[in-house]
């Protein structure tokens, strides 16, 4: 009912990620969502998501940002980090995400997708064909509408959970 909602990992944190081992993996390309996934929402790079992204760029990752808000919000992260990113991307919309490949010159089979929210940032992965990882909200304090997202967001989770036991996955 939900598969299409479904995460292909859920991740506490995305600084638990392995990214090391997804280089390994082959991925090349990652697309992060910002708000409550490196910071806060609202909060400029910190030294935690500035030590991740050149981490990941010594690594060898293309990183591009890819945000449904307005170029200020978005620049004003990215002038720490100096990454790609692509603002209003209008998510969940595959527009946006093919535009992310596309400028970082990799494809479905070598980029990967991180986000905190399933009806934008996940459903739109895998509409796109990227894979998928949820991961844990970084901050309590939301705005109205995402508040009220993340209690439907709890429903598709629960069915996520009981479809990963039956599956043995995660």
């Amino acid at each position: 009912m939900f598969k299409s909602l479904y995460p292909k990992q859920y991740i506490d944190s995305t600084y638990s990620i392995d990214f090391d081992n997804l280089y390994e993996k082959g991925y090349r390309g990652i697309i992060f969502d910002i708000d409550n996934t490196l910071v806060p929402h609202g909060a400029p790079a910190d030294e935690r998501s500035i030590k991740l992204i050149t981490h990941l760029k010594e690594l060898g990752f293309k990183v591009l940002f890819l945000s449904n808000n307005k170029e200020p919000r978005v620049k004003m992260f990215n002038d720490a980090v100096d990454c790609m990113y692509i603002f209003k991307a209008n998510k969940p919309s595959p527009k946006g995400y093919l535009s992310a490949m596309e400028k970082m010159g990799t494809n479905t089979d070598d980029t990967l997708f991180v986000g905190d929210q399933i009806f934008t940032d996940v459903w739109g992965a895998n509409k796109s064909g990227i894979y998928s990882i949820l991961v844990g909200k970084i901050a309590p304090q939301e705005e109205i509408q995402i508040v009220l997202k993340r209690r439907l967001e709890w429903i598709v989770l629960k069915f996520y959970k009981r479809y990963q036991k039956k599956h043995n996955i995660g």
